[in-house]
């Protein structure tokens, strides 16, 4: 297929791209930089450095015979989103607007569209299928669960189908190693766990360890980014045969605290990781894992390098150089 990959230069769509090349398939990316890095783009893949605010170029784009469209353009950091709600709005919702609007006028008939656990809000069950309440605590959760149902009225009104991708918590780094650029400005705990052993930062902090759990610290669900990049091929795959949408959850189906990430970083970095405690913030459940089994049951996913200990060899091998 010849695949639109708007976001390819970031974390995730840089694997996601290469994951895509991996499986024989053309592929553009299409990215602003604003995050991404030309470090992630590869030779296989053409590069269009341009916005998705900018439509005559994006539907100039999407009108060069593309069968797909994989959309990883959101701005994702939950903190930020409730402070700047004005800045998710305009990008994550009038740029997918943008977005869809094009690939209807191109006649391009499937999207695969990163979504997110933030969808869900706080647990009223544990582990969180697909069936579980959408209610999101933070208003980046919000622009996801938006942007989902847009997916689905263009799904009515358009005939276009799509996939939505429920992650929970992106990490690791290419097991081939083949992805160099790191996070830039990270806001999650494996970042900065990283940062901290190479000694970016001096310590780390632990918010909270009060919490219902055995350690006391929060317990979340991981997924290792190529097991994601498996995900994209596969879903798209399955829309584009069946003429069919879906939305699924893709994460691991296990749970880590804090203090048992740290611990295993430690031994795997050889490095000291100080870490200190500071307050709860403010949201944060106690417990916040998947249960992916539908992704198994309709596209045959299965995590496969999403142990914590791959997770973390993999990200220090990217980090340590």
């Amino acid at each position: 297929m010849n695949i639109l990959i708007i976001g390819g230069a970031g974390y995730i769509g840089s694997h996601v791209t290469r994951e895509f090349l991996d499986n024989g398939h053309d592929c553009t990316v299409y990215d602003n930089l604003s995050s991404g890095l030309r470090e992630n783009l590869f030779p296989q893949a053409r590069f269009i450095h341009a916005d998705i605010h900018d439509y005559p170029l994006l539907l100039e784009t999407m009108k060069g015979g593309f069968n797909a469209v994989i959309h990883l353009a959101a701005y994702k950091a939950a903190g930020e989103s409730m402070l700047k709600p004005e800045k998710y709005s305009h990008n994550n919702i009038a740029g997918t607007i943008n977005i869809l609007n094009a690939a209807s006028e191109a006649g391009i008939k499937n999207i695969v569209f990163s979504s997110s656990a933030a969808v869900y809000g706080n647990p009223q069950y544990l582990p969180i299928d697909e069936k579980h309440p959408t209610l999101p605590e933070n208003y980046y959760g919000f622009t996801k669960l938006e942007i989902e149902r847009f997916l689905g009225w263009y799904e009515k009104l358009k005939g276009i189908n799509y996939a939505s991708l429920r992650y929970f918590n992106a990490a690791g780094y290419d097991v081939k190693g083949r992805i160099k650029g790191l996070k830039q400005n990270p806001a999650n705990l494996i970042p900065i766990i990283m940062e901290t052993a190479r000694g970016v930062r001096k310590e780390m902090q632990i918010f909270g360890n009060d919490y219902d759990t055995p350690d006391g610290t929060c317990i979340r669900g991981y997924v290792h980014v190529s097991d994601l990049s498996a995900g994209h091929v596969l879903a798209l795959d399955y829309i584009s045969k069946n003429n069919k949408s879906l939305t699924v959850n893709l994460g691991s189906e296990e749970g880590f605290s804090v203090l048992e990430v740290v611990d295993i970083a430690r031994k795997v970095t050889g490095k000291p990781v100080p870490a200190k405690t500071a307050e709860r913030r403010k949201g944060d459940p106690s417990k916040l894992y998947d249960s992916s089994s539908l992704a198994l049951e309709i596209l045959g996913w299965k995590a496969r390098y999403s142990d914590m200990e791959t997770i973390l060899k993999t990200s220090w091998e990217a980090y340590k150089k």
